[in-house]
């Protein structure tokens, strides 16, 4: 009789410590539970925000207009040699197998009119030179100022280039921001630097194919390969 009292007081302290403990148990899996979810929650917010500058200002691929304008003087006679170096240099970035005509726009009214016509001449057979051909070769007029004695002679063609939108954008304070982060125009300027270097956009979009081989140069190396006398070695010291 002693022994089931005993074992009936036993189960029901048994049966007060469980329910005092599983409102308190309940509230700390409730507990860890929130400071997950909200774990997860500021997670997703942090990585939301833009942080990477390739991201923030993308070079973008597409065909535009390069412009190059020669100022001409009154008494030119024709295109002078330091401006056929730079206009060289220029026309190398148009491709001949584009649609895309190569514009002279010439001035006209004003006092260098007609040593542009001449200038513009000069021009026309040096882009058929630069192997353009000459039904690619556009020339137009455009009304120039009676007091501008100097006034330019431009050559436009489209291309494919990469390009940058234009930095400068502040649209904050630095000096109010308490956020850890990168500022709106943070490596604008790289970028528009590295996208003035690139030569060929068309590398940004996909690797070039294999070029083709040099046989003489591979035989070469093969001879000088297989008939070396010298015996390389590697000494380690301690």
């Amino acid at each position: 009789m002693y022994q089931v009292t005993h074992k009936a007081k036993i189960d029901t302290r048994l049966g007060r410590m469980v329910r005092r403990t599983a409102p308190v148990a309940a509230v700390l899996a409730a507990v860890l539970m929130s400071g997950c979810a909200a774990m997860q929650r500021d997670h997703v917010v942090v990585g939301s925000v833009p942080q990477d500058y390739r991201t923030s200002h993308p070079i973008t691929i597409g065909e535009r207009e390069t412009v190059y304008d020669i100022p001409v003087a009154s008494s030119a006679t024709g295109l002078m040699r330091s401006q056929e170096d730079s206009l060289r240099g220029f026309l190398a970035g148009y491709d001949p197998r584009t649609s895309s005509p190569a514009k002279i726009i010439v001035p006209s009214g004003s006092p260098n009119a007609g040593a542009a016509e001449r200038v513009a001449g000069d021009i026309v057979h040096m882009m058929i030179k630069q192997g353009i051909p000459a039904s690619r070769i556009a020339t137009f007029k455009y009304l120039a100022s009676a007091d501008n004695t100097t006034a330019p002679l431009r050559i436009s063609f489209v291309r494919l280039s990469a390009s940058v939108e234009k930095c400068g954008r502040w649209p904050e304070d630095l000096s109010d921001s308490t956020e850890n982060r990168n500022w709106t125009n943070f490596g604008c300027s790289y970028q528009n630097n590295l996208a003035a270097q690139i030569a060929n956009p068309a590398d940004l979009l996909g690797p070039r194919s294999r070029g083709d081989i040099d046989g003489t140069r591979r035989a070469k190396v093969i001879d000088t390969y297989e008939t070396a006398d010298t015996v390389w070695s590697t000494e380690i010291s301690y």
